[in-house]
């Protein structure tokens, strides 16, 4: 493994362990058994670095949602929406020292172009996948506007559970009253 790697590994364990707003360069180095110079030479910066092992997280995560709402083919659009945000709420709580760190890169976003950028990039790629999603769930084009859009959504909802979830664990939905909510907001546009 190369420098490169050893670092977004030692980024992606320090974000867990410690948050975006509390890892030093020195910490990076120290769990990555690399140098000062590895993090500007692969990554820019500090903050370039932790950016891009909290894309990779996040994608990561993206995908295995994806896995999980794909994984019964025969299942209506709103069935696998369900499947994956019972899927996210089900996980979130071993997530919570990254999205805590997500949380913190956010704040930092509007006075640093370079991380707003990543995240904005982050946030590109997993709309990109969540529309594939959509788009095999309605069997159209990835390209058809209404994918980006319900992708968009289905985003917005996982940000707003994770915030209702950081913020107050026990008051948040569950995946049952999720899917309640849906059928409600159905039957009474119906």
């Amino acid at each position: 493994m190369g420098h490169r790697e050893q670092l977004l590994a030692a980024a992606r364990q320090l974000l867990e362990d410690k948050g975006y707003a509390h890892i030093t360069a020195r910490d990076l180095v120290a769990a990555s058994g690399t140098n000062l110079a590895s993090i500007g030479y692969h990554f820019g910066s500090k903050a370039g670095l932790l950016n891009a092992a909290l894309g990779e997280l996040f994608e990561e995560w993206a995908r295995q949602l994806a896995e999980i709402a794909l994984a019964a083919p025969d299942a209506s659009p709103v069935e696998r929406t369900h499947r994956m945000w019972a899927a996210f709420l089900e996980h979130v709580g071993g997530r919570r020292a990254l999205l805590v760190s997500f949380v913190e890169a956010m704040a930092q976003a509007d006075r640093d172009p370079e991380l707003r950028e990543q995240l904005a990039g982050t946030y590109r790629n997993v709309r990109t996948l969540a529309s594939r999603i959509v788009a095999d769930a309605l069997s159209v084009a990835p390209e058809d506007p209404r994918c980006a859009a319900v992708a968009s959504w289905m985003m917005a909802v996982c940000d707003g559970l994770a915030m209702q979830w950081l913020l107050d664990p026990a008051a948040a939905p569950r995946g049952a009253d999720l899917l309640r909510g849906l059928e409600d907001l159905r039957a009474l546009s119906g």
